[in-house]
């Protein structure tokens, strides 16, 4: 393999209740490094959904892909990484599913005392949270305005989305980087610990809050990078 082929393709994948904006900070930095990036705009209405979307980006890629997950975008890189031309894989405090598991089934019994994000109930089988508790919970060291901007400019995640299974999970034949974001009041930092180790990825840990992607893309470029470098050394 050339290195340009398996070191400088980047794929980002976003989670729920957000699109792929939110990736600009990290695109711009990778972008700047060299990297050829494209960002999915998966629209988080089902979970099989998602992975095609995803595969139609991965098809535009001529060479090997590091696949990028933030949050419920971890189970789609979960499926979709299965994809030959993905050479790793890194999850943004992200769900690092195992086959068989859907989002639904590996929050349904939360760690003692986690926080509770304030999702509220389902509208015609999709999900919002609180405007007013969404920057407190999803991005708690975002800058105020920009905060209050993700919260009005919510994406609708669907039920379907959640309950969507993993049939295979990419990580148990690909090598994979994850961070572990330690304030984060979304996915608590113990379930984090819990799949970042069951999949063996390399761990990075920071202080830093569910949508530490926006507030910290150097942090989140630096792993990125790694992961390309590290990928390209196991494929050689």
């Amino acid at each position: 393999m050339d290195s340009e082929s398996d070191t400088k393709a980047v794929v980002l994948v976003h989670g729920g209740f957000v699109d792929g904006s939110g990736w600009e900070g990290v695109y711009k930095i990778l972008k700047k490094d060299g990297f050829k990036i494209s960002i999915v705009q998966n629209p988080t209405i089902s979970l099989a959904d998602d992975v095609a979307v995803t595969k139609r980006i991965l098809a535009t890629h001529s060479g090997s892909v590091i696949l990028v997950g933030h949050s419920y975008g971890g189970a789609v890189i979960t499926e979709a990484g299965n994809d030959p031309k993905v050479a790793g894989l890194v999850y943004i405090t992200a769900f690092a599913l195992d086959s068989g598991e859907s989002v639904s089934s590996l929050i349904k019994n939360p760690p003692p005392g986690s926080p509770v994000p304030p999702i509220l109930p389902p509208q015609n089988g999709f999900l919002f949270l609180d405007k007013a508790k969404f920057p407190a919970s999803f991005a708690g060291d975002v800058d105020p305005e920009k905060a209050a901007f993700m919260a009005d400019s919510q994406v609708p995640w669907g039920v379907d989305a959640l309950s969507g299974t993993v049939s295979k999970a990419a990580w148990r034949t690909k090598p994979s980087w994850y961070l572990v974001a330690t304030e984060d009041k979304m996915i608590p930092p113990p379930a984090q610990h819990f799949m970042s180790k069951r999949a063996g990825s390399t761990v990075v840990e920071v202080a830093g809050s569910h949508a530490i992607y926006v507030s910290q893309p150097n942090v989140v470029a630096k792993l990125i990078a790694k992961a390309a470098k590290g990928a390209s050394e196991k494929a050689d």
